[in-house]
């Protein structure tokens, strides 16, 4: 599946940010020249913070006006700094004892001052102002249109400035002076997440919003003038003393508007320990500065390694960025020895469904769809097999409200199991369970007009979804019907939310198969048109299933009903589609070696004998069947399960509950080794649509087959 590579420059601009807050701390150029050092940690540097703060703008507020925000994206990253922040405090801890600060902290407001607002060793000021901006910014867009928000924002963002860069003028004027004093009686300085940190997340929210980029050429130009501007902007309030501190410029607004827009034509891969490199690397430098300067003293390099600014900033930039890289390898480590953990304790098969890379589809799907249009989600047969309660529950928590099932009885399940929202039943339910749609709030689809009519004799309201026929000739009142369709709406206990359609070929590219969608479109959209005309109030509406948003994600709709997408994969191996997603794959099959036996040339394996081995062959039984879901089609060679990150061919007849596999030259099998049948052991891969194609299926099948013996188990909640 090709790869769409879109935030590689954001990410790599992270770790350039950090080394600038390196620099800030350290004035590399100090030693050098003054008027050098001012320009590069004064003004070029403080772009660094701001960058962070647009950063989780852009991912945490993307939602546009027409979309709810959801608190649970809100309450990670809080719970997440927070954390962070305890932890760096402890960190510190011995530090600000030997400085001394103990003693200021006995006075209980100037203790809660430095954990609230300037953080509790000179750079932690970041992580409450992250928490307060982070928590302003969503409110603000929660409750105002972006522009409004953007423009409270930025009024505080300029009262934040006239106690900051441009605190020399309000010094000047007795009422101002007062109020400033009185603001820094709660904080040191007006750069904090009340004045200096929300409007950076409000930048980055309207940016994520945004449907139009920027030409790379005028976003750059765009770049060079404000930075020019803002050096010149910094250059005067420093000749003429204004700043009370210099992290406030009135061109840092425009500049961080245009280096961001620029960052995102930087294409390329984007390793995801950036992320958290920067973040180390911006929580451990001032340690490292201060193990520099003990080395230096100890050693009597103090003239290398401190006096001369150049090394001094070299010597802690590597030494930084060397221990974020170790401690990055640690916390791999331990996650991979969970994993590990995890699946020594599984007994006998089980799934493993990676809620992160769940997230990562759902963000990008919504990148692809155009405003306005929200995902509901297909989680019908067991949400193709990695389960419906788990995922939908996960679902509500990032933001998608909205699921559809195939059943009544999948919809009841879900209800019980704590869904919230709509859920959205697309096959036939009968009149006779009308009172099941009512007592558990479910949305019906009614297949024609006589559907219709006999859900509305129930006399109580009933949320439906009218489904329209243009070409499949499957479920739907077809779609030349107008009047049939339009007299739905007049029935007085049903409550329309929603009209759609299902196109039949649009995960097809071929010529004919392109014509007929197209003509499918305009067949539903013509008699949307119709029903207009007719002065009737059309509700959500939707034609797009996974590959009509792959195809067709232009179209102008109120949700896309994505399944199979939403789980990372395609239903066949070699499925090209017009618009390329970076989709990853959400489940891992693996199973368990449970013997492990040599036999000899001549002798059989399986049922039928089907193979016979040739010469002396390892083999090695493994613990899952077509009962389990793994398609018995797979049988002698056709299918590969990965071991110790090698393939071996599955040989004989897969059974009910096992099947044997040739391990022949791998080494050391033995009972209890994992084995992936799905997924990825090492460099080795086996993905699902592989595993469909070697079956004569689809992936669709393939994974809505597997068995409810499967235990769920999900990661990265």
């Amino acid at each position: 599946m090709p790869q769409r590579k879109e935030y590689a420059g954001i990410d790599y601009f992270r770790l350039i940010a950090a080394f600038l807050v390196v620099a800030i701390h350290t004035s590399p150029l100090a030693g050098l020249n003054e008027t050098a050092d001012f320009v590069l940690t004064r003004v070029l540097a403080r772009v660094a913070v701001p960058f962070f703060f647009m950063v989780s703008g852009f991912f945490l507020l993307s939602k546009t006006e027409a979309e709810k925000l959801n608190f649970y994206g809100l309450a990670v990253l809080l719970k997440k700094t927070a954390f962070l922040y305890g932890i760096a405090i402890l960190l510190y801890l011995p530090l600000n004892i030997y400085a001394g600060t103990l003693g200021e902290w006995r006075y209980l407001p100037n203790l809660l001052k430095d954990i609230v607002f300037d953080g509790t060793f000179y750079h932690l000021w970041y992580l409450p102002a992250a928490i307060f901006g982070a928590c302003i910014a969503w409110l603000l867009l929660k409750r105002l249109p972006s522009r409004q928000a953007f423009i409270i924002s930025l009024i505080l963002y300029i009262v934040g400035l006239f106690g900051d860069s441009y605190y020399g003028i309000s010094e000047k004027i007795p009422f101002l002076k007062a109020v400033y004093q009185n603001l820094f009686w709660f904080s040191d300085y007006t750069r904090n997440g009340l004045f200096f940190a929300p409007v950076f997340f409000m930048l980055g929210a309207l940016l994520a919003r945004q449907t139009k980029r920027i030409p790379l050429k005028t976003c750059l130009i765009g770049l060079a003038v404000s930075f020019v501007f803002m050096l010149t902007e910094g250059l005067l309030l420093h000749g003429f003393k204004l700043p009370k501190h210099d992290s406030m410029y009135l061109m840092l607004l425009p500049c961080m508007f245009f280096l961001f827009q620029s960052l995102h034509f930087w294409k390329g891969k984007n390793p995801k320990y950036l992320r958290n490199l920067s973040m180390l690397i911006y929580l451990i430098h001032p340690a490292v500065i201060v193990v520099v300067r003990g080395f230096a003293k100890a050693t009597g390099l103090q003239r290398l390694l401190i006096d001369n600014s150049v090394i001094h900033y070299l010597a802690v930039a590597s030494g930084s960025f060397a221990a974020a890289i170790v401690l990055v390898m640690i916390l791999d480590r331990k996650r991979t020895h969970q994993s590990n953990s995890r699946q020594r304790h599984q007994d006998r098969v089980w799934a493993e469904i990676n809620m992160r890379n769940l997230r990562h589809n759902v963000q990008v799907l919504r990148d692809a769809l155009p405003v306005g249009c929200e995902i509901m989600a297909v989680i019908k047969a067991n949400a193709y097999g990695h389960g419906a309660a788990g995922i939908s529950a996960y679902l509500h928590r990032i933001g998608v409200d909205s699921v559809a099932v195939a059943t009544i009885d999948e919809a009841i399940y879900l209800r019980k199991k704590g869904t919230k929202g709509e859920i959205l039943i697309l096959g036939y339910t009968s009149e006779a369970r009308t009172s099941e749609l009512f007592r558990y709030r479910l949305s019906q689809t009614v297949v024609d007009a006589e559907h219709a009519r006999e859900l509305n004799r129930f006399g109580k309201p009933i949320q439906i979804h009218i489904k329209v026929d243009t070409g499949m000739n499957r479920l739907g009142e077809n779609y030349r019907h107008g009047s049939e369709i339009a007299s739905i709406f007049d029935c007085e206990n049903l409550k329309v939310r929603g009209i759609f359609s299902h196109m039949s070929v649009s995960d097809s590219t071929k010529t004919g198969h392109v014509a007929f969608t197209k003509a499918q479109i305009e067949h539903f959209y013509e008699l949307l048109d119709r029903l207009k005309a007719k002065h009737i109030q059309l509700p959500k509406i939707h034609i797009q299933s996974s590959y009509g948003v792959l195809h067709y994600p232009e179209l102008q709709c109120g949700y896309a009903r994505i399944g199979i997408a939403l789980y990372g994969v395609l239903s066949t191996f070699d499925a090209q589609t017009k618009c390329a997603l970076d989709l990853r794959p959400v489940l891992a099959l693996k199973s368990k070696v449970v013997l492990a036996r040599t036999i000899e040339s001549g002798e059989s394996v399986g049922y039928g004998r089907e193979f016979v081995a040739e010469q002396e062959t390892k083999v090695a039984v493994i613990s899952i069947g077509y009962a389990d879901g793994f398609p018995r089609s797979l049988s002698t060679g056709k299918g590969h399960v990965l071991i110790h990150g090698c393939r071996a061919p599955i040989i004989g007849r897969i059974c009910m509950d096992q099947l044997m596999a040739d391990v022949t030259g791998l080494p050391a099998i033995k009972r209890g080794d994992v084995v992936t049948l799905i997924g990825k052991d090492g460099s080795e891969e086996i993905t699902a649509e592989q595993v469909a194609v070697n079956a004569g299926t689809i992936t669709n099948e393939l994974l809505s087959r597997l068995s409810d013996r499967l235990e769920r188990v999900f990661l990265d909640l």
